[in-house]
């Protein structure tokens, strides 16, 4: 079957409905088809550990956490940024609230109550959302569909695009699309994973503290020293310390860790002079104040842990790890549709027609309310821009 749709949006995460709900603002007839059975399988994901909508700070300092992206994501950023993405919660019936960090979450913590509302929402205003309506590409002058119908072809007058990058496939982020689409001329970016854990291989003394979380550390990775909390897992290191500078480190950069960040080195070496001669070096370093899993990174990376060394040690351990945990365990991703291939309003210059936002974009941003605050933009702004192109009944994708 082939029909003529008006407004088309493939992927209901948090980018497609953002730009579902724009383009119905609009006044587009909107379709959305997601392939899993229900809509933002990754949001509710997230929101199982307390969602984090976005963080409470300075624009400027916001925008500049996107890293090269800064530039061209700025605009965007600035239409939907930590304020309006507050607001837009309140609109939704959704108080939130924002923690000691700055990082804001919904009173409610989890990620369901705020979808349910917006699924609402977007009903009333005339959505239409076709779950298990899976994109296999394009089809001659359509975009062509499995769904639980049989093969269905829709000949949308505008699409956008909100497929997600490669991580966490099993949730609908898969990236089957890339294919396709680089048929067509677009320029994509290879998928790497970014903020995710990393491997590291532990001798079997350091057996016991698999579950266990470092605290109070700094973390220094070349230039960036950033004061953070991560834990140690059987494969390696996992935790938000470690996702803070996992691009530095995926591109090659070591990780020395500051075991007493607020202690000099001199501060610490003088409290080592001060104790008894003799002491073996796990008494010295619990008597500095050092955790047990501490004390364990030590005996694991420090060696020969000499009274000569211990200062330099806990003050600069390294710590080698052999790379990044596969980009499907990933939070999110670094890579997509390259800036060069998206005109200002994220319209694919090889597809006109075909807009593209969220994940799939080339973009690279850290936790901390960043990730969704920049699928909520550029989904906005995508859905704006194909709801302001001529309407029509249907026209050819090429």
């Amino acid at each position: 079957m082939t029909a003529p749709v008006d407004a088309l949006v493939i992927g209901a995460g948090p980018a497609g409905l953002m730009a579902a709900e724009a383009l119905a603002s609009a006044g587009r007839q909107v379709v959305v088809c997601e392939a899993k059975p229900s809509p933002a399988r990754k949001l509710l994901m997230a929101g199982k550990s307390g969602l984090n909508l976005t963080k409470a700070e300075a624009l400027p300092a916001f925008i500049r956490a996107y890293g090269d992206a800064e530039g061209w994501l700025a605009p965007m950023l600035a239409a939907f940024g930590p304020d309006q993405v507050q607001a837009w919660c309140a609109g939704l019936g959704q108080a939130v609230f924002t923690g000691s960090s700055g990082r804001v979450f919904p009173v409610a913590m989890k990620a369901s109550p705020l979808l349910r509302a917006w699924l609402m929402r977007l009903g009333a205003a005339g959505v239409s959302l076709r779950p298990r309506w899976r994109w296999r590409g394009f089809d001659g002058q359509g975009l062509g569909f499995d769904t639980p119908e049989g093969r269905q072809v829709l000949r949308p007058a505008v699409t956008v695009l909100a497929l997600g990058g490669a991580s966490w496939p099993r949730l609908g982020s898969d990236a089957a699309w890339v294919p396709w689409l680089q048929e067509q001329g677009v320029e994509i970016a290879p998928f790497q994973p970014a903020n995710m854990g990393f491997n590291v291989a532990w001798s079997a003394p350091m057996t016991p503290f698999f579950g266990a979380p470092v605290k109070g550390v700094a973390l220094c990775v070349g230039a960036q020293r950033q004061r953070g909390e991560f834990v140690i897992s059987a494969t390696g290191l996992e935790g938000g310390g470690i996702y803070g500078v996992s691009r530095a480190l995926r591109e090659g950069a070591a990780l020395v860790l500051d075991l007493l960040p607020d202690l000099t080195r001199a501060e610490v070496e003088a409290r080592l002079a001060r104790m008894r001669p003799g002491e073996t070096a796990s008494n010295r370093l619990r008597k500095l104040g050092l955790a047990p899993v501490a004390v364990g990174l030590m005996h694991e990376f420090g060696r020969p842990l000499s009274a000569a060394r211990l200062g330099q040690m806990v003050k600069a351990l390294p710590v080698p790890q052999l790379g990044p945990r596969p980009i499907g365990e990933a939070i999110s991703v670094a890579g997509g549709v390259t800036h060069a291939s998206v005109s200002a309003g994220l319209e694919l210059r090889a597809l006109p027609g075909v807009y593209v936002c969220g994940e799939m974009l080339d973009w690279e941003a850290p936790t901390g309310g960043y990730l969704l605050t920049g699928c909520l933009a550029t989904g906005r702004w995508a859905g704006q821009a194909a709801g302001e192109s001529a309407a029509g009944d249907g026209a050819p994708i090429r």
